[in-house]
């Protein structure tokens, strides 16, 4: 792909373009996280076109949890054997299909196929979004750009709840459809990654794609980047290959380390934190969760809406607030928060029902809503995603990447397909003091494996899990991981990459 290195055009408008590109893909996948707060009620309405059981309306909120999982391991072969481009063109077709399929579909089967495809789109695209925008753009920009990740995606969720507030199901997944339809477009005149260029060794065109990216004021990073890729290759095709090490006792011997197994349990819960503060059970089930808790007199499409709108500023402020307060003040503030604002809605629902409230006024549960959905958008949400990035060490930030993925799909699944059978079991009320339990568990766990990595280098968070710092032995072990070629090259793709998860 020859490109002039002269243009009318600024790199930073350049970059926009390639970030709108993915970003336009990440809005379709935000409809797609909040259709079901359409759909589900239109279709569990005794008039419906499609009649569906509770248990069906189940699995087409939860069934992402699964088929998402699936499609966040299929990308990495893509994009590493065909180009960064070629990948996320192959993650617009499962959501246009998917889309397509819903707005044809007359029975319950089309719908949840529809459902699963979305949930592949949406899990191809998790680990290919940030390789995308950390690849494609300056370090001066990257930041920024990365942040658009969850605002994005937030604002997919907005939209398609106003847009299905005036409107059909089949007419918002009509226009949701759009939205892949636009990224497909863009990502065709976007050009490939110069990070995958430079790993198949076409340097002239990886400079070419390089300068028409970022212009020719940061050639000291693309001839740093061609450089250390030619010292990986020498060192590949030289390196003594000795006797390899027995993987089982191998495999025991990481388990054991401390720097190992605390992150990742930590992050675990963390992520199951997540699921159970109440965001993912409010995107798909909206409506439903409004009028259990306000009460059926209220209009659940102008909350779900206003709810919406608080969730998108509550997720811009987090984005200067993470980096201004320390994380366990944050985790602790918002956490405790929101435990009590689960326990409040608890006790007001049930004693609403059993008639006990001496004084009652719709501005009471909308308070403790909002108060709920506060503390989620500004730090349950998004603070496991910025510790993730910090208490993993580097040599495990792969496998420890891959665990609080899955255990972030299987607690979503679990989360949206039992909701609604909690519901009818125990009440809204029984089912939040539930939530409410499992967050307490969750932070007191969290607060005996955090520590606090505002502000501090990551050698200094993986000493403080070790419990000391490294010997001398694991000093000269570390010194020589960090100082052989292969592993320095592999190190420096990884830190561009960086990565940021699902938004639910």
């Amino acid at each position: 792909m020859k490109m002039t290195r002269k243009s009318r055009v600024s790199p930073f408008v350049k970059q926009c373009f390639v970030t709108a590109a993915v970003g336009s893909n990440i809005i379709g996948h935000g409809c797609a996280l909040g259709f079901p707060a359409i759909l589900l009620p239109q279709l569990l309405a005794p008039d419906s076109e499609i009649p569906i059981s509770k248990t069906a309306a189940s699995w087409l909120t939860s069934v992402l949890g699964v088929t998402q999982l699936i499609g966040s391991f299929i990308t990495p072969s893509i994009m590493d054997r065909f180009g960064r481009r070629v990948a996320h063109l192959a993650v617009t077709m499962p959501a246009l299909i998917g889309w397509f399929t819903t707005i044809m579909a007359t029975r319950f089967e089309p719908l949840l196929v529809g459902r699963i495809l979305h949930g592949f789109s949406i899990g191809m695209l998790s680990p290919l979004r940030s390789v995308l925008i950390g690849e494609y753009a300056s370090p001066k920009n990257r930041g920024a750009f990365l942040t658009t990740v969850s605002l994005t995606q937030a604002f997919g969720i907005m939209f398609v709840h106003i847009l299905g507030s005036f409107i059909s199901w089949q007419q918002t997944a009509l226009v949701c459809v759009f939205f892949s339809f636009f990224s497909l477009v863009m990502t065709l005149y976007c050009p490939e990654s110069p990070s995958w260029l430079v790993t198949k060794g076409k340097y002239e065109e990886c400079r070419d794609v390089f300068r028409w990216l970022r212009g020719d004021d940061e050639e000291e990073e693309l001839e740093e980047m061609i450089h250390a890729r030619q010292e990986f290759e020498k060192a590949k095709a030289t390196q003594m290959i000795g006797r390899k090490p027995n993987p089982v006792k191998s495999a025991i011997k990481t388990i054991k380390k401390r720097e190992f197994h605390k992150p990742i349990i930590l992050m675990m819960h963390a992520f199951v934190m997540v699921q159970f503060a109440g965001g993912t059970t409010m995107v798909a089930y909206t409506t439903t969760v409004i009028t259990l808790i306000m009460g059926p007199g209220v209009n659940p499409h102008f909350w779900m809406m206003f709810l919406d709108t608080q969730r998108f500023i509550s997720n811009t402020i987090a984005v200067f607030v993470i980096n201004k307060v320390k994380r366990r003040t944050m985790m602790f503030l918002t956490g405790g928060l929101c435990v009590v604002s689960q326990l409040a809605i608890a006790s007001y629902t049930y004693l609403r029902k059993e008639g006990l409230l001496t004084y009652d006024a719709v501005w009471i549960p909308a308070l403790l809503i909002n108060v709920q959905f506060f503390t989620v958008a500004t730090g349950m949400l998004p603070l496991p995603n910025v510790i993730s990035g910090e208490v993993f060490p580097l040599e495990y930030r792969s496998i420890g990447g891959s665990i609080s993925l899955a255990t972030m799909s299987a607690s979503f699944f679990v989360v949206l397909k039992t909701f609604l059978g909690l519901v009818e079991s125990v009440g809204i009320y029984g089912t939040y003091t539930i939530y409410a339990a499992l967050l307490t568990y969750c932070l007191l766990v969290i607060s005996i494996l955090l520590p606090e990595t505002k502000g501090k280098t990551l050698q200094q968070i993986e000493d403080e899990f070790r419990g000391r710092p490294l010997a001398p032995r694991e000093i000269e072990e570390k010194m020589v991981f960090q100082s052989c070629p292969v592993l320095t090259y592999k190190r420096n793709m990884s830190s561009r990459n960086l990565s940021t998860a699902l938004l639910h």
